[in-house]
This record gives C-alpha cells, sequence and structure tokens, in this order.
C-alpha cells in the first residue's frame, strides 16, 4: 500500500513463483511511464541465507544501507505536501542545494528515496 496509497504507483507484476519456494515478483512504477519499474522483494530466509544473515541484512535495510531510488519532479514543494498528506513521513524537508530543491523519505522498509526538483544546470 505505501507504493501505491501513498507514492501513487501502480502495480506492473505480481507473481508468485511456487517453483522458488512461493517468491513473491512484485513491481510498480510511476502512472503513466511504463519504461519505469521498482522491484519489490523480501528479504531471502532459508536456503538463500541462514536466518540470522537474513535479520542482520534487515536491521541494515531499516538504516538505509540499500541504494537511495531518486525521483524528480517540477514543484517539489507541493509534491511533498501531497505525499504528507498521504501519510509519507519525510526524513528531510526541502531544502535549496546548489543542483535544485532536494528533499528525503524512507518506505517502511527503510529504503531510502529523494524527491528533487532540479536546476538547469550548465556545463562548466
Amino acid at each position: 500500500e505505501f507504493y501505491t496509497k501513498k507514492l501513487g504507483m501502480e502495480v506492473r507484476q505480481d507473481v508468485t513463483m511456487a517453483e522458488l519456494g512461493n517468491f513473491r515478483w512484485l513491481t510498480v512504477g510511476p502512472a503513466g511511464q511504463p519504461d519505469i519499474s521498482i522491484v519489490l522483494m523480501a528479504i531471502p530466509g532459508p536456503p538463500v541465507m541462514d536466518a540470522e544473515t537474513a535479520e542482520q541484512v534487515k536491521t541494515l535495510m531499516a538504516k538505509g544501507f540499500a541504494g537511495t531510488v531518486f525521483l524528480t519532479t517540477d514543484d517539489v514543494y507541493a509534491d511533498c505536501e501531497q505525499l504528507k498528506s498521504r501519510g509519507v513521513e519525510f526524513t528531510e524537508d526541502p531544502e535549496e542545494r546548489p543542483y535544485g530543491i532536494d528533499s528525503g523519505f524512507r518506505d517502511p522498509s527503510g529504503n531510502s528515496f529523494r524527491l528533487t526538483q532540479v536546476r538547469e544546470l550548465s556545463a562548466a
């Protein structure tokens, strides 16, 4: 629900593969942009990794150790307010930077997102 209800993305694929121990392949993406998809998957346990390792990975994920998803917008202030009204909790409110106006939030699993209004930049 975070990705669909709060971020307004659409589900692209949602398939459970019995032959892989009921592994779920779930992709979402921005509405109207079929070439962009985000793969959502649970942290695997045995036999891919032991339970202790899986727990360590979950702890690191909650701290945001994985990569960051960058989203761009034409109006970061308006989009931040809209996302906040849907329950998205921002870790960083919009702030002026040399490259534009930047803000940050995380999903319930701890994945890091940047929402940025990119400024027109010229080559140095």
